[in-house]
């Protein structure tokens, strides 16, 4: 499965550096990242709860009742996706840029299609910044949003953890929602082409490397989890 939101950002060169400011949204991108936000829900429902068409199997969440999995996906969609997102445009604007989501509709249609077949290709859109030249900068505002997902991932482990000690069915949702952040956070801290790494790796090979080995590390024990043991923990 190949999953993670590809973030494109405007390289506008500003000579001075803008003063903190709070943040700020606009009505257009409520709009689109509510959009892309449902996509996404509907994404991870059909590969979790239906399966694919591809592999004709049912999804790994198929024994909860479909208004469960419903919840789980969207909460997925909000931690691993929305919360990614905002981490950049948080991080950004209170270096004093603009900085705001944008989507990209043809990619959001292809992401559809392919958790129909069984597997996300996604690439929903991206937090778009204007007037930032720094690459420390960049790099800090880059790093924020897969930290956001590592910090999830290991929140919904943890408590999926909790939940199984206590005897809980509730782990294996929590499980699930801690993998696609941990792969999320993993994937977007490739340093190759618009992701998010490429910018940590510019600003910074040492936060880089620590960032990217923290990441694995949570994205491979999410992975154990929930594909080789079945519950938390090893």
């Amino acid at each position: 499965m190949n999953a993670g939101p590809s973030s494109t950002y405007s390289y506008t060169w500003t000579p001075a550096r803008p003063l903190p400011t709070r943040v700020r949204t606009s009505p257009q991108e409520l709009y689109q990242i509510s959009g892309a936000f449902a996509v996404l829900t509907l994404d991870f429902l059909l590969i979790l709860y239906f399966g694919g068409a591809l592999y004709a199997a049912p999804g790994i969440l198929v024994s909860l009742p479909l208004w469960e999995a419903v919840v789980v996906a969207a909460v997925a969609a909000l931690t691993a996706f929305v919360a990614h997102e905002m981490a950049h445009k948080v991080s950004a604007q209170r270096g004093g840029y603009w900085a705001e989501f944008r989507w990209a509709p043809l990619w959001l249609a292809f992401s559809v299609l392919t958790s129909y077949l069984g597997f996300l290709l996604a690439a929903p859109g991206a937090t778009v910044v204007g007037g930032m030249g720094s690459s420390r900068d960049w790099g800090r505002t880059s790093l924020a949003g897969p930290l956001v997902n590592m910090g999830f991932a290991l929140a919904f482990y943890a408590g999926s953890f909790a939940a199984w000690s206590f005897g809980s069915v509730v782990y294996f949702p929590l499980l699930v929602i801690a993998f696609f952040n941990g792969w999320f956070g993993a994937l977007n801290l490739i340093p190759l082409g618009p992701l998010d790494g490429a910018k940590v790796l510019r600003w910074s090979v040492p936060n880089w490397v620590a960032a990217f080995a923290v990441g694995a590390v949570i994205a491979g024990l999410c992975y154990v989890g929930l594909f080789v043991v079945g519950r938390p923990g090893l």
